[in-house]
């Protein structure tokens, strides 16, 4: 196994949310995930001590983040400040979205 190539048929997959699905890439200080939502999956309002900002790469999501809400397709970013509560919740098709969190999340790691 490399030091500094990640490959991600080695890497532990976790069902965070019944239909979403993590793979993530821990550095010393921040991580990499790659989410996977089933259509119509829910990540359910939570929060947490880290920054995370992120990207959605296929499909389309409803983000809420704090008292904002909006939906998110291909190309579009989010950032969501530590302690901050969200929820995201998958259209009609399934979505891929790439998270980076700072610091490391131990539980997903």
């Amino acid at each position: 196994m490399s030091s500094y190539f990640v490959d991600l048929a080695r890497c532990t997959r976790r069902t965070i949310f019944p239909g979403v699905d993590i793979q993530t890439a821990a550095a010393e200080h921040m991580m990499l995930s790659l989410v996977e939502f089933q259509p119509g999956a829910v990540v359910e309002a939570h929060s947490h001590p880290h920054e995370q900002v992120g990207m959605v790469l296929e499909g389309r999501a409803r983000f809420i983040v704090g008292d904002e809400e909006r939906v998110l397709g291909p190309g579009d970013m989010y950032r969501i400040p530590g302690g901050v509560t969200h929820r995201v919740i998958a259209l009609d098709q399934g979505v891929k979205a790439l998270d980076i969190f700072h610091p490391i999340r131990e539980d997903y790691v």
